[in-house]
């Protein structure tokens, strides 16, 4: 089956929280300057996503197969322990707004615009939740990352591409030798369908993360992927 893709997503900057985000302090005259971008980006962002519909076929101790290609994760193999059907997806925050971020000024409106476009591929994974849910009626779902989690490695990337074949150049994302991608804001993972929440943050023990979504807890390792 081939890649799906989505484009011409919407996106709308919600510019008070991209100001908390930033801590740029309403008064100064940083927040005109943020405005500006944050409105010229808007005009040009276009973010956009690839996915599949694909199907779990075997399972090992920490591995599995899917549509004939392996991956190898227990914590992975443990979530689609009674999962069948999967999606794998690239979102991005896309090739237009990386290029308008490479034309910015400052060494702060540099920082800005990644931010921006962080926005923007947020948006973008946010819009393919709905769309699958709407689309497939999956009931509650999860996703996992490669690179989010040491028993997932960012090498993982390699599989995952592999199984959304031209889908990711479609939407001008490009995987590198090093198994980051371009441009750097996209983000690779499965949705997968699940009826007890799981987010990688809970396996992690970084603690001073901006991306965390949920606590760490210490003893769910070895509870339920041991």
């Amino acid at each position: 089956m081939e890649a799906t893709i989505l484009e011409g997503l919407p996106f709308q900057i919600d510019f008070e929280q991209l100001k908390k985000n930033l801590r740029v302090k309403e008064g100064t005259e940083m927040v005109g300057k943020l405005e500006g971008m944050a409105r010229e980006a808007q005009k040009i962002a276009r973010p956009k996503v690839c996915y599949r519909v694909a199907y779990v076929e075997s399972k090992g101790e920490d591995h599995l197969t899917v549509d004939g290609v392996r991956f190898t994760s227990r914590v992975l193999r443990v979530n689609l322990d009674k999962v069948y059907r999967v999606f794998p997806f690239v979102a991005s925050c896309g090739l237009e707004l990386e290029e308008w971020s490479k034309s910015v000024e400052g060494i702060l409106e540099q920082f800005w615009g990644e931010e921006i476009k962080v926005t923007a591929v947020r948006w973008a994974i946010r819009y393919l939740h709905e769309y699958l849910t709407d689309r497939y009626q999956p009931g509650k779902m999860s996703r996992m990352n490669p690179g989010s989690l040491p028993d997932w490695p960012l090498s993982e990337q390699k599989p995952l591409f592999t199984l959304l074949g031209n889908g990711p150049a479609t939407i001008g994302v490009q995987l590198k030798d090093s198994f980051l991608m371009v441009p750097v804001k996209s983000v690779s993972g499965i949705w997968f369908p699940t009826e007890e929440k799981f987010e990688s943050c809970q396996l992690c023990q970084r603690e001073k993360c901006p991306g965390r979504r949920a606590p760490y807890e210490p003893e769910l390792m070895e509870r339920k992927y041991r």
